[in-house]
């Protein structure tokens, strides 16, 4: 009976990622000036949806059909872990009220994945991942209050970059390896130790240095010095073997430089740069042309280099659109499943068809970043929001990219779905920003025409 339940499962779990993205076109319809709906109702029912979704997963996830009983201890972090999200839609609405909804949803579905995959994968992690979800949440929250107390934070580029090096030349001389990149620093006793990868804290810093560089007009001594600057971070991430986090750093430089400056020249000289740099990390890194040997043949050598990807594309074909059913795969059979596989995973046991679902909702984070990006009037405030959206967007391509077989797999997490305390506290804090920029691009909005308004009340009352 239970087999049937959970072979029903599968269904309901296409179904909610369906409608979730049905209820984002109404409400992006709507905003275009067409009518599928009430754009209210729809964020209602995309919320709606997490909570079911959260519920129908972990009452599967309790159930043990050996004793025919619900294990607690699951059904306990369902609960606490719902009482999470509630309390996110709760905080986020009243802090942020006039941000974007679509993404608060979208983070909020992808969490929510997270959660229920390593609730099936190690419980012990998805502890570990909602602490961390919670200290990203009181980040956000944090985040307009620190932007009041520094209202012109762009002053800081030298800052910004500084620490960025500091943090990754500590890395390269101090850090520990994992997973073959020696991307982690780990301090603190061995009962409370606390190991987190600095460069996601980069990320964070870097798309502030580029905005506070790239909102003035850039001529040739900018573009070297930052093209410089940047290409340092990159070889010192290429040296830690942190390769998908280095092409994320070179996109998002390309992305803001093109945005700032609107020159093909340079956006082309850039690209031309970065490809001979990637030439000659391959002539000289091994672990690059080890990487992209496993990328090109898997199968010929697939007892080391080529089994973790061969692996992935197993589970991601071998049950087909709608999965073996939640807890019915062998997802820990994949190596690293909980961070770098975890999308091999979820098409393993929801399916092909679900696994796209969260693909769409990645593009709808990426349709909104852009929207914000273009509606704000700021030249500095657009650089950041579009900074923001490429860095979140890039590192999602590069990881679902390298899973499928794309392009060269690399060890980066994905975004709001992976394990990683680092990487889940600087992706909230990265959706924190946008959502800000949004509140301010609206706030200044209002400003701007408030005046005019009064401007016109005015003349009548006179022509009276």
């Amino acid at each position: 009976m239970f087999d049937l339940i959970i072979m029903l499962s599968r269904y309901v779990f296409v179904l909610y990622i369906i409608l979730f993205l049905w209820q984002g076109i109404v409400y992006i319809a709507y905003e275009q000036g067409g009518f599928l709906g009430n754009p209210y109702s729809a964020v209602s029912m995309q919320r709606r949806i997490v909570v079911l979704m959260h519920i129908t997963a972990f009452l599967v996830l309790s159930y043990n059909p050996e004793t025919h009983l619900f294990d607690w201890k699951t059904l306990g972090f369902g609960a606490v872990s719902f009482g999470f999200l509630l309390m996110s839609v709760r905080l986020l609405d009243r802090y942020y009220y006039e941000g974007c909804p679509l993404i608060w949803t979208g983070m909020l579905f992808l969490m929510d994945v997270s959660l229920i995959m390593l609730q099936r994968l190690s419980p012990a992690l998805a502890y570990r991942q909602l602490v961390w979800m919670c200290i990203g949440l009181a980040g956000m929250l944090f985040l307009p209050f620190f932007f009041r107390l520094i209202p012109r934070f762009e002053i800081f580029e030298w800052a910004y970059i500084i620490v960025c090096y500091g943090l990754l030349l500590c890395t390269n001389f101090f850090g520990v390896e994992k997973g073959g990149s020696t991307n982690w620093l780990s301090f603190g006793p061995e009962a409370f130790r606390i190991t987190f990868q600095p460069s996601e804290i980069v990320k964070f810093l870097f798309v502030f240095y580029l905005a506070s560089v790239f909102r003035k007009r850039v001529e040739w001594k900018e573009f070297l010095t930052t093209g410089f600057l940047s290409a340092g971070l990159v070889l010192l991430l290429v040296m830690q073997k942190d390769l998908g986090s280095a092409l994320i750093f070179v996109m998002t430089y390309m992305v803001l430089l093109y945005i700032a400056t609107a020159n093909e020249f340079l956006f082309l000289l850039g690209m031309g740069g970065a490809s001979i740099a990637a030439m000659g990390a391959y002539k000289l890194f091994s672990h690059v042309r080890v990487r992209v040997a496993a990328w090109q043949n898997p199968w010929a050598d697939i007892d080391t280099g080529g089994y973790q990807i061969v692996s992935a594309l197993f589970a991601i074909t071998t049950w087909g659109l709608l999965g073996s059913g939640l807890t019915k795969g062998m997802p820990k059979s994949i190596p690293v499943v909980e961070s770098d596989m975890i999308f091999a995973a979820i098409c393993e046991e929801f399916g092909v068809i679900f696994g796209a679902g969260l693909i769409g909702i990645f593009i709808m984070l990426l349709y909104r970043g852009v929207r914000i990006a273009l509606d704000c009037k700021r030249r500095y405030y657009s650089i950041l929001a579009a900074g923001v959206t490429t860095m979140i967007s890039f590192q999602a391509f590069v990881i679902l990219g390298g899973v499928i077989k794309l392009i060269p797999l690399t060890g980066v997490t994905l975004p709001f779905v992976s394990y990683g305390g680092s990487s889940v506290l600087v992706s909230l804090m990265m959706i924190g920003l946008l959502q800000w920029v949004c509140v301010y691009c609206e706030q200044h909005y209002r400003e701007e025409q408030l005046p005019s308004e009064q401007l016109g009340m005015e003349r009548s009352g006179a022509d009276e």
